[in-house]
């Protein structure tokens, strides 16, 4: 199943008409920015005009996910890493994950899978506990022992999620932890579509108006089918759309 929802066909609004539209787009969206309310703002800037650049690899993409990851200061707690001296975040794009873990586990060590191109730019934020990797099997070579596999909303963007899923699991990781995963009954295959200034770590400090769209493919997995290729790991717990295996 393939699906996609358009942008609306601005070319048809005429010309004056579109100008009063714009201004008041443009009002409320001054709004949102001075309001501090980054979501408002996106859904707007949905409805502008917009130019659409395609896929995880695209410069300014990577670009965008960097400079919001370099600004971000993640609050919030994360006491079950605390215990954990190595993991491997698949999809980790460019370390935001680990600016949170650190403040729990300061010496803990942190290998990203990530994409060719986000690896070139994130590796000028490398240290001795934190590292970029386009492989799975160089991240964990590098780890050497996995406590902890973590994965946040990617592996859905893979070309074979399933697949991937299988890979990760034979790794051989003590636990396995996964959210924001994308489940559905039937095969759906889509192409999602998001504002650029939807990427990346949301911040208050740092706004900028763009109507530019990021597009990219999206594939489900079956539940059963996901669970099923965890192998020798059992479920710890899970709900909607996450989950964590121990061995």
């Amino acid at each position: 199943m393939a699906r996609m929802v358009g942008p609306f066909p601005w070319e048809k609004v005429p010309g004056r008409l579109f100008q009063h539209i714009a201004r008041l787009f443009l009002c409320i969206a001054l709004f949102a920015v001075v309001g501090h309310c980054p979501g408002m703002l996106a859904r707007i800037l949905r409805l502008l005009p917009t130019s659409t650049i395609e896929g995880y690899e695209h410069p300014e993409l990577v670009s965008e996910i960097f400079a919001k990851t370099v600004a971000a200061e993640p609050a919030g707690e994360w006491p079950e890493i605390r215990d954990t001296a190595t993991v491997l975040d698949f999809g980790g794009a460019c370390g935001i994950h680990y600016k949170l873990a650190r403040r729990e586990a300061p010496f803990i060590r942190w290998a990203v899978v990530e994409t060719p191109a986000m690896v070139r730019q994130a590796a000028q934020l490398e240290t001795d506990h934190l590292r970029f990797f386009e492989s799975i099997e160089a991240a964990a070579t590098w780890l050497g022992t996995i406590d902890l596999m973590h994965s946040n909303g990617a592996v859905q963007y893979t070309p074979s999620p399933i697949e991937m899923v299988r890979r990760l699991a034979d790794l051989g990781a003590e636990r396995m932890q996964w959210k924001r995963l994308f489940f559905s009954e039937e095969p759906i295959a889509e192409r999602q579509r998001s504002m650029l200034i939807e990427n990346g770590p949301q911040s208050e400090r740092r706004f900028r108006l763009s109507t530019k769209a990021v597009a990219y493919e999206r594939k489900s997995l079956s539940r059963s089918e996901f669970e099923a290729a965890h192998g020798a790991y059992r479920v710890e717990s899970s709900g909607p759309d996450w989950f964590t295996f121990v061995r």
